[in-house]
């Protein structure tokens, strides 16, 4: 499932803009313009916070209390034009996890991001590729959040193209690595466990390589 972030800047260019790079990045976005329209979705399902200091007459200082109250262990972003060593030690002290000066690069913003993701939700090893949500712990695929049904040798063979997107693979070496040294039998289970992978995940970007193999491109 995708993670949700929500955003609290009052500037609506560059909200919009930080929007779109994260949706980009794979991330499912709500953005809030003011104090009161990030308070009013206080207690909605969200996985990271980004919040800008100065919010009306109020400020991300006191969204952060609000937050962290509700959750100690949310992650909290501050974006700040206010480049003072005081605002930084606030927000640590406050509980946020980094904070960024404006003017600062969208992909930075989505790097510091990602970091955070991966080092708070560190147990949920999701990968999303080609439109599908993958836990490689639970060994699920979804698709527009339903369910994709697979065997173990059909999510086996999709987490060999999945983490080494790119490599081409002849069958006789996804045998190996999926069904291991010791299997006996035609290499043609490769193609028929890989048909039935593109006609349940059409689309994946599984390609063929004729006279060779497969890779995901």
């Amino acid at each position: 499932m995708k993670k949700i972030i929500n955003i609290v800047e009052d500037e609506k260019d560059l909200n919009e803009l930080v929007k779109s790079y994260l949706e980009k990045e794979g991330y499912a976005v709500n953005s809030y313009l003011t104090f009161d329209e990030a308070y009013a979705h206080i207690d909605d399902d969200c996985d990271l916070w980004i919040l800008d200091i100065m919010l009306d007459d109020k400020s991300g200082f006191d969204l952060i209390e609000i937050i962290k109250n509700n959750n100690l262990n949310k992650p909290v972003i501050f974006m700040s034009a206010r480049d003072k060593e005081f605002d930084r030690i606030i927000g640590l002290e406050k509980g946020s996890d980094d904070y960024i000066t404006k003017p600062f690069s969208p992909k930075e913003l989505v790097l510091r991001v990602n970091n955070i993701i991966k080092r708070v939700y560190k147990e949920d090893q999701h990968i999303q590729i080609n439109g599908y949500d993958i836990d490689e712990n639970q060994r699920t695929v979804y698709k527009d959040n339903k369910l994709i049904d697979l065997t173990t040798k059909e999510f086996d063979l999709l987490m060999l193209f999945v983490k080494n997107r790119g490599n081409a693979f002849v069958r006789e070496q996804i045998l190996e690595k999926v069904w291991d040294q010791n299997y006996f039998g035609s290499d043609r289970v490769v193609d028929d466990t890989l048909r039935r992978l593109r006609k349940k995940m059409p689309d994946m970007n599984i390609q063929t390589i004729y006279g060779f193999g497969y890779r995901l491109g």
